[in-house]
């Protein structure tokens, strides 16, 4: 490929990832590495089109896997961790739940599975208190 290919291909993906598609930066270290390819064909550096694919492929691989989390992480931020906020909070048990069961009860806009983690049945109706998030579940007893 010319070099001015690898120029407008390596142009191209960094405007995708920028502009369009949040690939997670796969595509900047994918763009750069074409854009560097580009720039030694540029400069002088003839390689035959297999070396060209090899040197593109070592680039992209090499960059992210140094440099694609930590940059990430500083330009995005890192996930945050979730706070068991919900512990303590009442949900309303639209069904009848026996110790151990689960059922489908709504809290904070959406739909969430509630076990019974108490010794005692929750009547249809009734609210229960949410002892601990597991996952997408409720732990929850009337206790």
């Amino acid at each position: 490929m010319p070099w001015w290919g690898w120029i407008v291909v390596g142009g191209l993906l960094l405007g995708a990832e920028m502009f369009a598609i949040d690939a997670e930066f796969y595509l900047i270290f994918l763009g750069i590495a074409a854009l560097l390819v580009g720039t030694t064909e540029l400069a002088g550096l003839h390689l035959p089109i297999w070396g060209q694919w090899l040197l593109f492929a070592v680039l992209s691989l090499t960059s992210m896997v140094t440099f694609r989390q930590k940059i990430y992480n500083k330009v995005r931020g890192g996930i945050p961790d979730m706070e068991d906020t919900m512990t303590g909070q009442r949900v309303q048990i639209s069904d009848e739940l026996a110790p151990g069961d689960e059922c489908r009860v709504a809290h904070r806009g959406t739909k969430w599975t509630a076990r019974n983690v108490g010794q005692t049945t929750i009547k249809s109706g009734s609210d229960a208190s949410i002892k601990s998030v597991d996952g997408l579940i409720l732990n929850v007893s009337n206790e």
